[in-house]
């Protein structure tokens, strides 16, 4: 009799505290079905080693702390590979070159699927940017390989040096500034310019709208919005909003080019004279827009802070600029023009064959301040990564710092030394555009975005790395391999004084 009655106590306080309640704590009790189902489950033996945890605590470290929550997992296992559960969805890490060199190469793991799932910031829109046939995704890669061909690549470099000057006017004379804000600003700008229209990328205010709303995709993954998608919840509800809102303004450009009947040369005008439907158009801009910013972004922001705190590695960059001005331009023109336009008369082919020091300054900061953990779906049939069963459906993660951050193969590997060469010899020692079979398809655009802007900062300012207190900081701060978008430090640890160096932007 008590236990019924403490029964109905307990149902009658759930129904009078409402929907809400009682629906947090089916949410509840479901996670905790999962979590004890999957921790009574035996592995057979050829397995990985499992976390001595229950799934259920991997969650949070897993998507807050990816970094220190890894290497974790290698050292309490002791083993080069292990497994847990996020929710019902099983999670196999891997370390360790031939690891490495099947995580690139094997044919059944699949990129796509793999970052869906486990990361969850990009825009999701069904039969736009997600579940989109292989036919769809052959076409979209095709269509960024057409972006970054001579002509087309070569058209873009003058609109964004002059996109670069106008925001790095805004700067003034000198000052301090945050680059994981107003670089990333930049590059998010020059990604706009690339890879939608001229009617995003002319209006400023537009252009600040998509950042904000893609801020707030970033903002809202949250370990609930990828494994629970359904579930709404505060954040899940933000996100779908900015992702319509994203889809409006993508929509409502490419409405106005149609209806003007007036033809631009950018690349909504190469995708719409291509004959590709409305929602490829809309998914290439929609997905590649923050795919772009996000990797490029990041690198930027760390070439400059690093060349802040290497006073010799900013010198050599610069006067590898100087150089190629001297070379190609002021033999021909005057050297009072605007370095905006002396730079954008550098051809293509020089910014890429003739920038060997910008070419390992962009490598050594991939290296060091990239925080990938590279995700695949094993889509079958199952396969094995040094001994260890991968069934078909479970998940592969390979963390990029278990080859960039390794001391056996970079000595003292904290250390930024664009000079450095890997301590072994492997085709998987170095991983930054990734590797295999999974390449960087937009690593072409990416490069130039990250010369132009280097190249015009580096002539147009004198900079050097202050502390959150404003006094001059010899060293430039460690990245944060926990923040696994931009590896930024601590918000406000520091910043880049900066100063007009005389010249015309």
């Amino acid at each position: 009799m008590p236990y019924s009655v403490g029964l109905q106590a307990a149902s009658a306080a759930l129904l009078s505290a409402g929907l809400p309640v009682l629906f947090t704590t089916a949410i509840i009790v479901l996670l905790v079905i999962v979590t004890v189902t999957s921790s009574l489950q035996k592995d057979v033996a050829d397995a990985p080693a499992r976390l001595p945890i229950y799934s259920l605590f991997a969650i949070i470290p897993f998507f807050r702390r990816r970094f220190d929550f890894l290497n974790w997992g290698f050292e309490a296992t002791g083993h080069s590979a292990f497994q847990f559960d996020l929710l019902r969805n099983k999670v196999i890490v891997v370390s360790g070159e031939s690891a490495r060199q099947v995580f690139f190469t094997a044919k059944g793991l699949d990129l796509t699927e793999g970052f869906k799932i486990l990361s969850g910031a990009i825009p999701m829109v069904r039969g736009v940017t997600s579940d989109l046939q292989t036919k769809r995704i052959s076409l979209i890669h095709k269509r960024l390989a057409a972006v970054q061909k001579n002509e087309q690549l070569s058209m873009l470099i003058p609109p964004m040096l002059e996109d670069s000057r106008r925001l790095m006017e805004t700067w003034g004379n000198s000052g301090s500034l945050d680059p994981f804000d107003k670089i990333y600003e930049l590059i998010f700008q020059l990604t706009v310019r690339s890879l939608s229209c001229a009617e995003i990328s002319d209006d400023p205010c537009v252009v600040s709208r998509l950042k904000k709303l893609y801020d707030t995709l970033d903002v809202g993954t949250t370990p609930a919005t990828v494994l629970l998608p359904w579930l709404p919840t505060p954040a899940m509800v933000k996100k779908l909003w900015a992702t319509k809102e994203i889809y409006d303004i993508v929509v409502t450009a490419i409405t106005a080019r149609q209806q003007s009947g007036v033809s631009k040369n950018d690349t909504l005008q190469m995708l719409l004279d291509s004959g590709d439907e409305k929602l490829v158009v809309v998914g290439f801009i929609m997905g590649l827009l923050i795919a772009g910013a996000r990797a490029t972004g990041t690198t930027a922001c760390w070439m400059l802070t690093f060349l802040g705190g290497h006073s010799d590695w900013r010198e050599k960059a610069k006067a590898e600029v100087e150089g190629l001005l001297a070379s190609q331009y002021l033999s021909q023109n005057s050297p009072n023009d605007s370095l905006s336009s002396q730079l954008a008369a550098i051809p293509l082919e020089t910014w890429e064959t003739e920038t060997p020091v910008l070419d390992s300054i962009i490598r050594e900061t991939l290296r060091v301040a990239q925080p990938h953990t590279a995700m695949r779906r094993n889509l079958g049939p199952e396969m094995h990564i040094d001994g260890k069963l991968i069934p078909s459906g479970s998940y592969v993660v390979y963390p990029f710092s278990d080859v960039h951050l390794n001391p056996d193969i970079y000595h003292d590997p904290w250390k930024f030394d664009p000079n450095r060469q890997p301590e072994t010899k492997s085709a998987y020692n170095y991983v930054g555009w990734g590797g295999g079979k999974t390449v960087c398809l937009g690593q072409r655009l990416a490069r130039v975005e990250l010369k132009i802007v280097t190249a015009l900062f580096l002539l147009g300012f004198r900079h050097s790395i202050v502390d959150g207190s404003g006094k001059f900081s010899p060293e430039p701060p460690l990245p944060n391999w926990n923040d696994i978008l931009l590896c930024r430090p601590p918000e406000g640890s520091f910043r880049l004084r900066f100063e007009r160096s005389g010249a015309v932007l």
